[in-house]
C-alpha cells in the first residue's frame, strides 16, 4: 500500500463511504464488479489500485476486488475517482 494510501486513510474512506454512500458502493459492485445480483455491498480496503467489496450474492458473503482506470495519487484522486465511478455507473444503469 502506498504511503498515500495508509491503513488509516483507507479506514476512512471506507467507513465514509459505508455511512453515507451504502447506495454509491452497491452500485460499484453491481456495475463494476458485475455482480448484478447483489443485496448488499461494503467497502472493506481501498489503495492506490482499485476497492476491495464485501458483498452478499444469494444470500452468501462474496469478496469483489474492483481496479481503477488510473494508479490514485492520494485521498483527494479517490474522492474525485469514486464520484465519476458512481456517475458511470448511474448511467450504465438508465
Amino acid at each position: 500500500m502506498s504511503e498515500s494510501f495508509s491503513p488509516q486513510i483507507s479506514d476512512r474512506i471506507c467507513r465514509h463511504m459505508n455511512e453515507d454512500h451504502a447506495e454509491a458502493v452497491l452500485l460499484y459492485a453491481k456495475v463494476f464488479g458485475e455482480a448484478t445480483a447483489a443485496t448488499a455491498a461494503e467497502m472493506v480496503a481501498i489503495d492506490a489500485n482499485g476497492m476491495d467489496l464485501l458483498t452478499q450474492l444469494n444470500g452468501t458473503p462474496t469478496s469483489i476486488r474492483i481496479g481503477f482506470d488510473h494508479v490514485l495519487q492520494d485521498a483527494e484522486d479517490a474522492h474525485h475517482t469514486l464520484i465519476d465511478m458512481v456517475k458511470q455507473a448511474r448511467q450504465a444503469g438508465k
